[in-house]
């Protein structure tokens, strides 16, 4: 019987490093041939992710096929950019070395095992393109984790093709032309500059992440976050494209357990809380592990709350300080960014928290509806628990995923797709309290269609994964593929 060993090589970031450590449990679960070992990364100036910290991740499943090798020598490699995409390119080129060693001594190590696995193939994220290099080298295939959903794939590929065909096209002009429109395979609607991810309308960052898409096209398969069930079109348009690698849609991958160190008392205040609400009452507040607001923003959100007279559980984080720019901190008295009295006006009917333990939220039956910055985690735990959404995209991807959700799906209301800001809030534009009352108001509508259809395609997500099923008949399809194409 043939036995796979698969190297996984993350981003050393929660929102990649979560769901491909979930794509890990689902492949060694559904097949006794395979085993993985996943690469722990550090980058200089980011807290790493520890051992101890990606088991507890793994949860109860027993992780004999699952092993971590820890790159302890990375930490020498230098790269001091303050771009995501600049930086992860230089940095993955910088650990080719330390990769191309590890993997060494894992084939050394199965020279001496007498039932020890064939190494079958790197499954790298999609920040790590420059390991194809790397899977080359020892004659093994690579595939790539999408940790975005199709329609982002979709858009992306459909932009790199463009550039194949006509090299000095140049999309960081729709930056001054927020207006325009341009048609992308797969999707029904025209999609508008306004809601281009920020990576397309940069001039350094723009043709390295296409040039990372480029890379994907050398790869043997990639393997999507997402059901087939609700990105259908997107992937359809993929498959029809022959230049382009097999696409497995595995989705929807999502770890059901809280993974950051919250203490159990806050959690069940939170939870307490909860308790107390109606059944499909509260609308939940939170923008993810990099969202924050500027002052004048946070009092906007506040009175738009009060005008909405809805119950809600609001994650109010403080803005990054300048030594750390992008990470934003705990507020230790809400009280010194909130308009005056708000806490003792909204006592009854609401709660302001800081992290938010939103899996254990977002499962609550208290909780029916959903604000949120519309990253792609976020999305498919909110549609898992059939919880509808208010988009308010803020950064990266977070406005297409925001645009297809109202537009390409209809399964949110709208209540800034297009909101831009970077970590820079010179030119944030302000979104009045008004605005945001009204969403929240359609947003809890207790019988519009949204909430019907999002129900449903929740049903569908858990049925999706199960045998037979879309998504656990394309992981069975990509494990025959592994082991078929074993060296």
């Amino acid at each position: 019987m043939k036995k796979g060993e698969l190297v996984f090589i993350p981003f050393p970031s929660a929102g990649h490093i979560v769901p491909i450590l979930e794509m890990a449990k689902h492949l060694v679960a559904g097949d006794h041939r395979l085993s993985i070992s996943i690469l722990i990364i550090k980058v200089p100036g980011l807290e790493p992710p520890t051992k101890s910290y990606m088991q507890s991740l793994l949860g109860s499943l027993p992780v004999e096929r699952i092993n971590f090798i820890d790159l302890t020598e990375a930490e020498i490699v230098d790269c001091t950019s303050s771009s995501l995409i600049e930086l992860a390119t230089s940095f993955y080129e910088n650990l080719k070395p330390y990769v191309r060693s590890a993997v060494k001594n894992l084939i050394d190590s199965f020279s001496s095992q007498p039932d020890a696995p064939t190494l079958a193939g790197f499954v790298i994220d999609m920040f790590c393109t420059a390991m194809i290099d790397v899977a080359d080298e020892f004659g093994i295939p690579s595939y790539v984790f999408y940790a975005s959903g199709a329609g982002c794939l979709r858009f992306m590929a459909h932009l790199e093709s463009l550039t194949a065909t006509d090299q000095n096209k140049d999309f960081t002009k729709y930056n001054d032309e927020p207006d325009a429109e341009i048609i992308v395979p797969g999707f029904a609607n025209p999609v508008p500059a306004k809601v281009f991810p920020d990576v397309v309308l940069d001039k350094v960052n723009s043709p390295l992440n296409l040039g990372q898409h480029r890379d994907m096209r050398r790869s043997k398969g990639i393997l999507v976050n997402t059901l087939m069930e609700l990105e259908s079109t997107m992937i359809d348009s993929l498959a029809e494209d022959k230049l382009f690698p097999p696409i497995y849609p595995l989705g929807p991958i999502v770890n059901l357990n809280n993974t950051n160190p919250i203490s159990n008392h806050k959690e069940t205040n939170i939870v307490t809380w909860l308790d107390r609400q109606p059944p499909s009452s509260v609308v939940f507040l939170c923008f993810g592990s990099l969202g924050s607001f500027s002052g004048e923003q946070v009092k906007e959100i506040a009175a738009g709350l009060e005008r909405s007279g809805v119950r809600f559980l609001w994650s109010l984080r403080k803005q990054p300080q300048k030594d750390h720019p992008i990470i934003p901190e705990e507020y230790t008295d809400f009280n010194e960014v909130l308009p005056e009295g708000f806490l003792d006006r909204t006592a009854e009917i609401g709660k302001v928290i800081g992290w938010a333990p939103q899996v254990t939220v977002l499962a609550h039956s208290s909780v029916g509806g959903f604000v949120s910055h519309c990253g792609w985690n976020s999305t498919l735990e909110s549609l898992w628990f059939g919880v509808p959404m208010a988009t308010w995209s803020l950064f990266a991807e977070q406005r297409l995923n925001a645009f297809m959700l109202v537009k390409e799906f209809r399964l949110a209301v709208e209540i800034k797709f297009d909101y831009r800001r970077g970590f820079d809030e010179g030119t944030t534009v302000i979104v009045k309290a008004e605005e945001i009352a009204v969403g929240i108001r359609k947003l809890m509508e207790p019988n519009n269609d949204i909430r019907k259809r999002v129900k449903d395609i929740s049903e569908k997500g858990k049925k999706a994964l199960l045998e037979g099923d879309s998504s656990y008949s394309s992981l069975c399809r990509f494990v025959n593929v592994v082991i078929d194409n074993m060296p």
